[in-house]
């Protein structure tokens, strides 16, 4: 059994990381949040102490360590422009980080994140569930197997609705969250290039607050995606079905499922990240590089 603290227990994603710690078998020994909405953790961990106050976290994590109590993992769930800071922190204390996506919000913040992790001896992980989905497995497999210099023409639209809230958050803040394609493109992104290969061009054609649009062109793939978090574009037959996320990925005009099961792969990340077969900072890497020149790019 490994022993967990985990940093950012009242975000969107956390409940996922407490079901995959407990799934797994391990402890969840300590959690942080400056918000203290957290009853969550009584379906998991109870007995886990709780703070809000990073001093006071820091200091009980202190105290773990000073009594003999090793702290195997520290996951990172907190806002996307805080991953770089609390990895560095989960390294200092000596414990492997696993950490939410995007890992971080640049290319050069992964470099220095290698050499701390040479300096501590400690690993850094990122959940890419994308690459444990079955549908996902097996394109892979088929465009492996296929001719090494075919170019594939694919079509990705992601539409997930977010309310006024949103925008309010630090979410909707570009400098915090990276923005759309970082925000809730970065999985899909990492998906396209593990398979096709690396980026080669891209372009971007629609980019405000609320949705982002353009190629992209990879080793063996010309990519046109959609990503957009305003219910308005939502196809009409979604509307019909009062749906509120739009999810579609076509590969020659062939229709790509992986809606369901998407949301249940973080145990499988953690069994993969336990077992040594994990992804860290180097596999993170060439969708941080997309989604930052995304980012910094004007549209055409």
């Amino acid at each position: 059994m490994k022993n967990f603290i985990l940093i950012g227990a009242a975000g969107y994603i956390a409940p996922r990381h407490m079901k995959a710690i407990k799934e797994t078998g391990n402890n969840l020994i300590a959690a942080y949040d400056p918000y203290d909405g957290v009853g969550i953790m009584d379906s998991h961990f109870p007995d886990a102490h709780f703070f809000t106050e990073f001093e006071r976290f820091d200091r009980h994590v202190e105290k773990l360590k000073r009594s003999s109590i090793k702290i195997d993992y520290v996951s990172i769930c907190s806002p996307n422009y805080l991953h770089d800071s609390h990895i560095r922190y989960g390294l200092r204390i000596g414990a492997d980080v696993i950490c939410e996506k995007p890992l971080v919000l640049n290319p050069w913040n992964v470099d220095a994140l290698i050499e701390l992790e040479e300096e501590y001896n400690n690993k850094v992980h990122t959940i890419l569930q994308l690459r444990h989905h079955e549908a996902i497995l097996e394109l892979k497999d088929k465009i492996a197997n296929g001719a090494a210099d075919k170019v594939y023409d694919i079509d990705l639209t992601y539409i997930t609705s977010r309310g006024n809230w949103y925008y309010t958050s630090w979410k909707g803040d570009e400098s915090k969250s990276g923005g759309i394609a970082s925000n809730i493109g970065v999985h899909f992104f990492d998906m396209l290039q593990w398979i096709f290969g690396p980026m080669q061009s891209f372009s971007v054609n629609e980019k405000t607050r609320d949705t982002n649009s353009g190629t992209l062109k990879l080793k063996q793939a010309n990519v046109n995606w959609y990503l957009s978090i305003n219910s308005d574009n939502l196809p009409d037959q979604a509307k019909k079905e009062k749906l509120t996320t739009f999810r579609t990925l076509s590969i020659e005009g062939e229709s790509i499922e992986f809606s369901k099961g998407f949301t249940d792969l973080h145990t499988v990340s953690y069994q993969k990240i336990l077992q040594g077969f994990g992804y860290g900072l180097k596999d993170a890497k060439n969708s941080i590089e997309i989604v930052s020149q995304i980012r910094n790019k004007k549209k055409k």
